[in-house]
């Protein structure tokens, strides 16, 4: 039997980045032999175990066969007769298909070293095309190393573009496409992601709201980039900057959606957006199965985030009833992740990505005095049902009236 670390690890010690997680492979065992060592089972399709003492994960060296379409498509060989050769073979990256010994040696086959140096993203053979799945974590890994000076191999990107071409990517399971997407969302720079996978043509197929908006025209004194595409990328790329969560570049991303279905005749005006923004944003979560948290912030984002830029103009009763309708009071925590996507929106246009956002300030502050009112007086008062919560809006409202003239 012999253990070799292989994978991420690998390749981020050579990139000279922090290692977070190690995987092993197995070579020359059986899953029993290692059961017998103390190694749990945790791999139903594939031959994987955990380590007794550390947890970490090592895997029986496997080769794969494709079967069938899609991502569950293939038969698994983990015979203890697989070499190392040929389990680092059926991997994606070349750069992820090196292997070190023990003592520290690199085995690498597939030249991923090279492609490291050179920082190249190359599929390591024809079998890429097997798994759509790669086409996902090829666009992933070029939003993580973007900044590093990470381009796709042409080669790469004309296999990506063949399998779309031949269906590959119908193949591609919700979980799957909102498990890669939802890593993404988290790289240094998630705009290249969906960049590379409309680049392949992979984004008219899943995220078709997304693609059309690219050659969608926005009024230019308010986006001098002008197309509703690139405005999107260029506000999940301010997100990104400014180190928000995943839900915030989610909503960031679908804020404009609705962008994508107005009518060309009436274009580059897109009245009522707001609302048909929203609307898709629910059958996109649907489709893709994004968890609720995510769709929750998404959708008053998409709603109110041109209310918020006009903060400075609004009523007090109109603050007021942009607080309530983004459960600010019950959840002050979504308040400030919404407040972070108007942020991003409003930076991802040509010559603002440094801009301030003094709207944040102003409706912050409105929530502070709203929220300072203290409805157990109200209660004391005698109020009650309705009369109570007419009572406490009034309040709220003055409240934020004078806070204003306080200033």
């Amino acid at each position: 039997m012999q253990i070799y670390l292989v994978g991420g690890a690998v390749r981020d010690r050579l990139l000279g980045l922090p290692v977070k997680e190690r995987d092993w492979v197995v070579i020359g065992a059986t899953g029993e032999a290692l059961e017998a060592q103390g190694y749990m089972r945790v791999g139903r399709n594939f031959p994987v175990f955990l380590h007794p003492e550390t947890r970490e994960e090592y895997a029986l060296g496997r080769t794969e066969k494709k079967t069938g379409p899609g991502y569950h498509g293939f038969e698994v060989d983990a015979d203890i007769n697989v070499t190392l050769e040929q389990d680092l073979t059926r991997r994606d990256l070349t750069i992820n298909a090196i292997a070190e010994t023990a003592e520290g040696e690199l085995i690498d086959p597939h030249n991923g070293q090279k492609d490291i140096d050179q920082r190249t993203l190359r599929h390591v053979s024809d079998a890429f095309r097997e798994d759509p799945v790669r086409i996902l974590r090829v666009a992933r890994f070029a939003a993580r190393f973007h900044e590093l000076g990470f381009g796709i191999a042409e080669e790469t990107m004309a296999l990506m573009r063949q399998m779309v071409e031949a269906g590959e990517a119908d193949a591609l399971t919700p979980e799957r496409i909102w498990k890669e997407t939802q890593k993404a969302l988290g790289e240094s720079r998630p705009d290249v992601f969906f960049s590379v996978l409309r680049d392949c043509g992979a984004l008219a197929v899943i995220f078709p709201e997304i693609d059309r908006l690219f050659g969608v025209p926005q009024p230019e004194k308010w986006h001098p980039e002008i197309d509703t595409g690139k405005h999107t990328l260029m506000s999940l790329e301010a997100a990104a900057r400014a180190e928000t969560d995943k839900a915030v570049r989610f909503a960031v991303l679908t804020h404009d959606l609705g962008k994508g279905t107005t009518p060309e005749a009436e274009w580059p005006r897109h009245l009522g957006h707001e609302k048909r923004s929203a609307e898709l944003i629910k059958a996109l979560c649907q489709r893709i199965s994004v968890p609720n948290d995510f769709r929750d912030l998404a959708i008053p984002v998409a709603l109110y985030h041109g209310i918020a830029h006009r903060a400075s103009e609004l009523k007090a009763s109109t603050l007021l009833k942009t607080l309530e309708a983004l459960d600010a009071f019950r959840r002050p925590e979504r308040l400030d992740a919404f407040l972070a996507a108007c942020a991003a929106d409003i930076r991802g246009r040509t010559g603002c990505e440094e801009n301030p956002y003094p709207q944040q300030q102003i409706i912050q502050q409105a929530f502070a005095a709203a929220k300072s009112v203290n409805p157990r007086e109200l209660v004391e008062q005698g109020l009650a049902g309705e009369a109570m919560r007419n009572a406490l809006r009034e309040a709220r409202i003055k409240a934020i009236k004078d806070m204003r003239i306080a200033k």
